[in-house]
């Protein structure tokens, strides 16, 4: 029911009846994922273990069953596992018996989904499996249900009440079970040494996908690098920052090694009458910070994040090879 006093804000005045009955959906849910926690530190972290053991040891794919929400939920588990290094796809419940079993190889093994553990769909999938012998995980509330005693390994969900006030829509139990299908693809992930290049194989496409290449693909090459030799006069370093229009430029020495670099700071910090005669030696921040052309995009957003810098050299066996500036990771939607 909801609250007779309502909740107030040092800023807006009292919380609307909406944000309350919100708020107390995140409770209930959160009460969920604690118990959750509980059960793995406890009884429940055995079977666990189990469960990953079965699908790190399994020659074939982890094929997720489900039916209802419990469904849906088993579609995100098998495209997490998938993105993340273990081969999984979802096998509709239903569809199983109309020859969707014809998916399901003795190498793999099936990780059914169902809170009651007593749909009379899943008993096709149950027998199937005992007929080849594929091992089986249930991930159920009900550990003496049918399909808990039927299966391999059972991680057994805590009962915890769902955020509907009738206690009825699948809510709590729902996020319970995206929760645990997570945890074991992050466990399988860190067990197997997943890595990011790993991953980015799975991720080609969107921001993922734009923040998982490397610096190569975002770097200005060849003629579009502003760049100058020691000695040179600060006029001339000012027009070539102008001209290719990044806002600085590379101090190189005659092996194209770089020793410097002169940004649009550097002109307002050391401004005096005789800037533009000045030698490009005495105005360039020494010693700049470069990067390979191998560096993922995400470490070189993390560079400049954390030097605050808008500009990477970018060297390879100490040659300047290219330069990258945070508006061309802005306009690739990399940043």
């Amino acid at each position: 029911m909801p609250s007779s006093k309502p909740l107030m804000t040092q800023s807006s005045g009292p919380i609307p009846d909406s944000v309350e009955s919100a708020l107390r959906t995140l409770e209930t849910e959160s009460g969920g994922i604690n118990a959750l926690a509980a059960a793995l530190r406890g009884p429940l972290g055995a079977s666990f273990a189990q469960a990953v053991d079965l699908i790190r040891n399994a020659k074939g794919r982890v094929i997720v069953t489900g039916l209802g929400k419990s469904g849906h939920m088993g579609r995100k588990i098998a495209a997490t596992l998938a993105s993340t290094g273990t081969p999984a796809f979802f096998v509709h419940t239903a569809e199983a018996a109309h020859g969707d079993l014809g998916m399901i190889t003795t190498d793999d093994v099936i990780m059914a989904l169902s809170w009651s553990g007593e749909q009379p769909e899943m008993k096709t999938l149950v027998n199937y499996s005992a007929r080849f012998a594929i091992p089986m995980i249930a991930v159920t509330s009900n550990a003496a249900s049918s399909l808990g005693q039927a299966a391999d390994v059972v991680i057994e969900l805590p009962k915890a009440r769902e955020a509907c006030p009738h206690n009825l829509a699948p809510t709590t139990s729902t996020l319970m079970q995206a929760a645990i299908g997570d945890a074991l693809a992050i466990a399988l992930l860190e067990g197997r040494g997943f890595t990011a290049l790993e991953f980015a194989h799975f991720h080609p496409g969107g921001k993922l996908g734009a923040m998982l290449k490397f610096v190569r693909d975002y770097m200005r090459t060849g003629a579009e690098i502003p760049v100058k030799p020691l000695g040179t006069k600060m006029s001339d370093a000012v027009m070539e920052m102008s001209a290719k229009g990044l806002g600085c430029v590379c101090i190189v020495n005659e092996a194209n090694e770089a020793l410097g670099i002169i940004t649009d700071g550097d002109l307002r910090r050391h401004m005096r009458p005789d800037l533009l005669t000045a030698s490009v030696d005495d105005i360039m921040t020494r010693q700049p910070k470069t990067v390979p052309p191998s560096m993922l995009a995400t470490e070189m957003i993390e560079v400049l994040n954390t030097r605050k810098i808008t500009t990477l050299v970018v060297t390879e066996a100490d040659k300047v090879v290219g330069i990258v500036h945070l508006h061309d990771l802005l306009r690739a939607g990399v940043a």
